[in-house]
C-alpha cells in the first residue's frame, strides 16, 4: 500500500523565520527547520504569509528547496489586516480551511502552531479541534548547542487532539467523569446497569449543555434530589454562579402561581404590600427546578415559554420587563403528550423542555440497588441521630428479601420512611429481626404506601387488587388485566372522572361527533363493578 503524502500547513514567522546572509543557517528558523528533520518527510508545505512578508517568504522558500528538495512549497497570501484582531484572523483562517481541497484518503495533514501571533496560533488550534482542518497539531522548538546558540533543526512534537489516545489524560478525565456520576448518585454504589447508564448520560448532558432537562418517572423516584445534585455538580464545575430555586407546580394556583414564579410589584393585587422578585429571578445564573410542571396553568405556561426563549418576562402588575438567565430543569410523573392532546399543556412549551428527557425508574425496577441504598440510608440516619445504627445479619437478610419483592408504590419516599422507622425503634442502635418483622407487617397493612389520588403513584397490579379485591383480581383474563391496569393508573393520578376520561380518550375524541368522556369511562369501569368515587376513597383510606 502506498504511503500517504504528508502535508504541513504553517504560518510564516515574520520574526522567527527572519535571517540574512550565511549566518541565517546558524540560527533556528522554525519554518525552514520543519524540513530538516530526517524522520519527518514533508511532501508539501502550505506556507501562509501576508503581502508585507513577500521578500521574507521568497528567502524561506529558497532555503527550504535547498534543505529538502523533495518538499514542494506552495505559498498563499493571506490578509489579516490586523494580526491581533481575533475575529479577523479567525475569519481569514476559517475561509482558507473551507476553501482548501483536503483529500484525507491520500494525504495526512499537520497544522504547525509555533509561528504567527498568539491570536493566530489559538485560531489554528480551534479550527483544528473543530475539524475544519482535518489534521493533527505540530509544535516545534529549538535545540541548544554547547556554545549556547540555537541548534537547527531543534525538536518537534505531533499532538493528536483525540485525548482518549493519551493514557494519563484519558485516565484523568475518566476519573473526573466517574466522580461526577458518583456525585449525582449521592455516592451510592448502584448496581443496576440501566440506571448507571442513565446517570452517565445525565452527567454528560449536565456538564456539556445549558439546555432544559426534563426528568420523568413515578412519584418518589428521586427527581427532586437529582435536580439539586445536577445543580451542585454544575456549581462545583463553575458552570453556574447563581442559586437553585425550586417549586412544586401542583401547589401553585391563580395569582399565587404568577407571583411565585414571576414576582410582582407592590399593589399588583390585594395583599401585595411589597415587591417580590419571584423564583425565575432568584434562579438568575443558576438553576430553576419546576417539579410537576404539567400542573402549571395556561397563563403560567405562556409566560414560562417566553422566559425560556427570550430570557425576559413581566412581573405581575409591572409594565417593565425583567431579565433572568437560568437553566431549567422540569419534573413530572404525568404523560405530558396525553395532556397536550387533552388541551392541558402547550405543545410549544413541551418542545422546548423536551430536548433532554430522562425517565427515572421506579425502585421495584432496580431491586439490585436496594442493598446499597439501605446502607446509604442507615449512614444518613446515623449521622442525623448521632448514633451508629446497624442491623443484625438476620434482620438485614429478612428485610432485603421482602424489599426486593415489595412494589414500593411511593418508591424512595416509602423506602426511606421504612428505614427511618426501623432505625428509630432500634434499641441501642441495632435493628433486630423483630423490628423488621413489625415494619413489614406495617407496610403490608397499608399504613404507609405513599399512594393517594392525584399523585400518579402506585403499582398497577396493586390498584387492581384494591379495586376488585385480591380474589377477583387473580381471576382476570390477561387481556382485561393489561387494559384495566392502565385505566386504573390514570384514574389514580387524576382528580375527577371527567379529567381521567379526557386523558384516556384524548386521541379518539377527535373522531367523534358527540363527546362524553366521563360517561365512556364510567361504563367501562362498571363492567368490572368499579365506581370511580369509591375507588378514589379506597386509595385515600390506604
Amino acid at each position: 500500500m502506498d504511503r500517504k503524502k504528508l502535508v504541513v500547513i504553517t504560518l510564516l514567522g515574520s520574526t522567527l523565520d527572519r535571517g540574512r546572509g550565511n549566518g541565517r543557517w546558524d540560527r533556528w528558523r522554525p519554518t525552514v527547520a520543519l524540513t530538516q528533520h530526517e524522520d519527518l518527510l514533508i511532501d508539501r508545505l502550505e506556507l501562509l504569509y501576508g503581502k508585507e512578508s513577500y521578500d521574507l517568504s521568497d528567502t524561506v522558500i529558497t532555503d527550504i528547496r535547498h534543505a529538502s528538495p523533495e518538499t514542494k512549497v506552495v505559498g498563499h497570501i493571506v490578509n489579516f489586516e490586523d494580526a491581533w484582531d481575533f475575529e479577523r484572523v479567525y475569519g481569514t483562517l476559517h475561509d482558507f480551511a473551507r476553501a482548501y481541497p483536503f483529500d484525507t484518503d491520500k494525504e495526512d495533514y499537520l497544522v504547525h502552531i509555533t509561528t504567527g501571533t498568539h491570536v493566530a496560533q489559538i485560531c489554528l488550534f480551534l479550527l483544528t479541534e473543530s475539524r475544519y482542518f482535518p489534521a493533527r497539531l505540530l509544535q516545534t522548538s529549538p535545540g541548544k548547542r554547547k556554545d549556547g546558540k540555537d541548534a537547527s533543526p531543534g525538536t518537534y512534537a505531533i499532538i493528536d487532539l483525540d485525548l482518549s489516545k493519551y493514557d494519563r489524560l484519558g485516565s484523568r478525565f475518566q476519573k473526573e467523569k466517574a466522580s461526577g456520576q458518583s456525585f449525582l448518585k449521592s455516592g451510592i454504589d448502584t448496581r443496576n446497569r440501566a440506571f448507571n447508564e442513565l446517570i452517565e448520560r445525565i452527567e454528560q448532558v449536565a456538564i456539556g449543555s445549558r439546555a432544559p432537562i426534563l426528568l420523568t418517572g413515578p412519584t418518589g423516584a428521586g427527581k427532586s434530589k437529582l435536580a439539586r445534585r445536577i445543580f451542585e455538580l454544575k456549581k462545583a464545575r463553575r458552570q453556574v454562579t447563581g442559586e437553585f430555586a425550586e417549586v412544586n407546580c401542583a401547589t401553585l394556583r391563580g395569582d399565587a402561581a404568577m407571583s411565585a414564579l414571576f414576582g410582582h410589584v407592590k399593589g399588583a393585587f390585594t395583599g401585595a404590600v411589597a415587591n417580590r422578585p419571584g423564583l425565575l429571578r432568584k434562579a438568575h445564573q443558576g438553576v430553576l427546578f419546576l417539579d410537576e410542571v404539567g400542573e402549571l396553568g395556561a397563563d403560567e405556561q405562556a409566560m414560562l415559554l417566553r422566559a425560556i426563549e427570550e430570557k425576559v418576562f413581566y412581573p405581575m402588575g409591572s409594565d417593565r420587563e425583567v431579565t433572568s438567565d437560568f437553566q431549567l430543569i422540569t419534573g413530572t410523573n404525568r404523560d405530558l403528550r396525553a395532556r397536550i392532546a387533552g388541551g392541558q399543556f402547550r405543545d410549544d412549551l413541551f418542545a422546548r423542555i423536551n430536548l433532554w428527557t430522562f425517565r427515572l425508574p421506579a425502585l421495584h425496577e432496580r431491586t439490585e440497588d436496594i442493598p446499597p441504598n439501605l446502607d446509604f440510608e442507615l449512614e444518613q440516619i446515623s449521622a442525623s441521630l448521632r448514633v451508629n445504627i446497624t442491623m443484625s445479619k438476620e434482620a438485614r437478610e429478612r428485610f432485603l428479601r421482602f424489599a426486593s419483592k415489595w412494589t414500593w408504590p411511593g418508591n424512595f419516599r416509602d423506602f426511606d420512611a421504612a428505614v427511618t422507622r426501623m432505625a428509630t425503634l432500634a434499641d441501642g442502635g441495632r435493628i433486630t429481626e423483630r423490628v423488621v418483622a413489625d415494619e413489614i407487617e406495617r407496610l403490608r397493612a397499608g399504613g404507609s404506601d405513599g399512594a393517594s389520588p392525584g399523585n400518579g403513584a402506585g403499582d398497577e397490579k396493586e390498584l387492581i387488587a384494591r379495586a376488585l379485591g385480591a380474589e377477583r383480581a387473580a381471576h382476570l383474563d390477561r387481556f382485561d388485566r393489561v387494559q384495566l391496569e392502565d385505566v386504573l393508573a390514570v384514574c389514580a393520578g387524576t382528580r375527577s372522572l371527567s379529567e381521567a376520561g379526557r386523558e384516556l380518550f384524548a386521541h379518539s375524541r377527535a373522531e367523534r361527533t358527540s363527546v362524553n368522556d366521563s360517561d365512556r369511562l364510567r361504563k367501562y369501569l362498571a363492567r368490572f363493578g368499579i365506581e370511580f368515587s369509591a375507588f378514589q376513597q379506597r386509595l385515600t383510606a390506604r
